[in-house]
């Protein structure tokens, strides 16, 4: 699921003040359909929480035909750069 925690990542690092960074801290993922092999995959990403010391993000996988394949929620530490 390197894809779906690439696009929560993503989300992340795009929404971070400055002089902040991240870190996954949690990921869950959930498999519903298998995606056929060398099959079109969607993913779509959405924050679920944008705090000021994490965020949640929510990406559903799905296939070509619109079938959802996983759902992935993972949780974002955001921190201090160091100096």
């Amino acid at each position: 699921m390197a894809f779906a925690d690439t696009l929560g990542a993503v989300g992340t690092f795009i929404s971070l003040p400055k002089g902040k960074r991240t870190t996954t801290t949690d990921s869950s993922t959930k498999f519903i359909a298998a995606a056929p092999v060398n099959g079109k995959i969607v993913g779509e990403c959405i924050a679920l929480h944008r705090g000021r010391t994490t965020m949640v993000w929510q990406t559903s996988v799905k296939r070509a035909d619109g079938k959802l394949c996983a759902l992935v929620t993972q949780t974002q530490l955001v921190i201090e750069e160091s100096p």
